[in-house]
């Protein structure tokens, strides 16, 4: 796993938003929430530090000195009514910001500044676990539902960080009657014999602090049976905002006797696990958190939220609100974390072997460029790196990549974004979620695979032909579309006011550190399907999106024969 992970926030990674700002990528609107902001177009100029080029209320664009000739054609084509998507985006004033300052009683709290923004975060470690007894004060039983990507990770990073801490509180892991999943829970030493396994219902109504780690799907079909048989005053622990959302919609609400609190991961649950274990031997390592609270009935529920993020061993945990937190989280894996880096390798593996390319080498310039080079170098160095790493005729390269898929990919993020804020990207999964079984005489409708294309099976070639290390190489072109996705998601998020550590966590991190090294193992299937069926589901509507947007629209703006690339 890439440094950012195993050190937690990576000041390197951390200085990507920094970055931005100052070398101008994407003109900020500060903290202005006028309708005449200002977006950079989608053209390379902001990492040359030379020139800028920016749409005021999508109509106005000025230039100065550094303006390519590239970049000139591509603003008389913007002028000449090619600015719609980003007049859209621009258009529409700021969301105001998430609230990134608490108060604890137990942590200390820190101030961080990113790309001028102060925010504050509680730094992690297993010298704070003997915190946790005081912040879990009045909790003697924590009932873990759900055994899917985060229950297995959760619940033992929970009861072995208890357990170091000297605490008497019971973790106890909550399944249905028949659940498949009762062999590996008590594999893992959570058995009926010793009191922490149980049914559903059962560890629901003894426990004080309810970690509700079921599907997306299944939460939008059972919570109203679970909130039902919690204790006055408990407190309910979500991983994700989906259930908020789904409630949103249906126009029901939470019980107001209840506490409900979040903390989320940033990676999925053998990855948390994983480095919770390595923490052991290295104080620090462990998979960044957000955390949330949405309702809190006695004062606890913070200090509650922050002590569950430090006992699975976040080496840094980050304020959000469950709405922001779902808004971002489904967007991001529909976008570069998942669903957008399939789109895009897809779209440049077909371009390269379009262009004579031998299959082999199409792959490796297109997925193993990304998984490897590229984000090892994102992780080390930030973005701009990579583009500084670059020829001078591969920064011209990069550029006209960068200047052709921006647009096409926020045409599509910004649309991902809205229809995850009004509902229906979560309606969408619960209806294909009673999808996988048999119903109104319909047959069942489960996932389908993603890694049966030629594309693919090259891959599996490419994987096992590969050196011990080989990162692949650094394709400019390659690297300017991933960038220019990256980057478009990054203003759509800052745009509806998400706060930097959100942003970044959503957009960078995870991507190159938590999820880019799967692909790079074992390919796109290993990637995406381990991840929340949530995100599987979203991965697969949207890649085919992206792909085509790149292919049809981008295309037409790629100057990508030397002469005019190169003139």
């Amino acid at each position: 796993m890439a440094a950012a992970v195993s050190q937690g926030i990576s000041s390197q990674v951390f200085s990507i938003a920094a970055r931005q700002d100052q070398s101008a990528v994407l003109a900020s609107t500060s903290s202005s929430s006028d309708c005449a902001a200002t977006l950079v177009i989608p053209r390379f100029t902001g990492l040359q530090k030379s020139s800028t080029s920016a749409i005021a209320a999508g109509r106005h664009v000025s230039h100065r000195e550094g303006f390519s000739k590239q970049a000139q054609r591509l603003s008389r084509r913007t002028r000449a009514g090619g600015a719609v998507t980003v007049e859209m985006v621009v258009a529409v004033p700021s969301a105001n910001k998430v609230e990134s300052d608490f108060e604890t009683k137990v942590f200390k709290k820190e101030k961080i500044t990113l790309a001028g923004n102060d925010e504050y975060i509680v730094r992690g470690g297993r010298d704070l676990f003997h915190l946790l007894s005081k912040a879990f004060q009045g909790i003697k039983k924590i009932g873990v539902i759900g055994w899917g990507s985060q229950g297995p990770a959760q619940s033992q990073n929970l009861r072995d960080s208890l357990e170091a801490a000297n605490s008497d509180i019971v973790v106890k892991v909550g399944l249905r009657t028949n659940s498949k999943s009762r062999v590996e829970a008590r594999n893992a030493g959570f058995t009926e014999e010793n009191g922490t396994l149980g049914d559903v219902l059962e560890v629901v109504k003894e426990s004080d602090l309810v970690l509700l780690l079921i599907s997306d799907a299944a939460q939008a079909d059972e919570y109203e049976s679970i909130l039902g048989a919690m204790k006055p005053g408990s407190c309910l622990g979500l991983s994700h905002g989906f259930l908020l959302g789904h409630m949103k919609s249906v126009g029901d609400d939470f019980r107001k006797d209840i506490s409900v609190v979040a903390v989320c991961p940033k990676g999925m649950g053998p990855s948390v696990r994983r480095l919770y274990e390595q923490g052991k031997e290295v104080n620090g390592a462990g998979i960044n958190a957000s955390f949330a609270v949405h309702q809190d009935v006695d004062g606890r529920a913070t200090d509650i939220a922050l002590g569950w993020s430090v006992a699975l061993g976040s080496p840094f945990t980050f304020r959000t609100t469950l709405e922001s937190e779902y808004k971002s989280d489904i967007y991001g894996e529909r976008g570069i974390l998942l669903g957008a880096v399939h789109g895009v390798v897809e779209a440049l593996f077909r371009r390269y072997t379009e262009q004579g390319m031998s299959d082999e080498d199409a792959f490796t310039n297109s997925v193993e460029s990304i998984t490897g080079v590229i984000s090892q170098t994102i992780s080390r160095k930030g973005m701009l790196a990579v583009y500084e790493s670059l020829s001078k005729e591969g920064k011209r390269e990069f550029e006209a990549a960068y200047s052709a898929s921006y647009l096409p990919a926020m045409d599509i993020l910004y649309e991902c974004y809205e229809d995850v804020e009004s509902g229906n990207e979560i309606r969408s999964v619960v209806l294909a979620g009673r999808r996988f079984r048999e119903k109104e005489g319909l047959p069942a409708f489960p996932m389908g695979k993603i890694d049966q294309t030629k594309m693919w099976k090259v891959g599996e070639k490419v994987r096992a032909a590969r050196k011990e290390g080989a990162l692949g190489p650094l394709n400019p072109f390659t690297a300017g579309v991933y960038i220019a996705v990256m980057m478009a998601q990054i203003e759509v998020l800052k745009k509806k006011g998400h706060l930097y550590s959100e942003i970044v966590n959503e957009s960078l991190i995870e991507a190159v550190d938590s999820l880019n090294p799967y692909m790079h193992a074992k390919g796109v299937a290993y990637m995406i399907d381990n991840c929340s069926t949530t995100a599987r589901l979203g991965a697969r509507k949207w890649a085919p999106r992206f792909d085509y947007n790149l292919t049809q629209q981008g295309r037409k703006d790629m100057v990508v024969d030397q002469i005019a690339l190169f003139s």
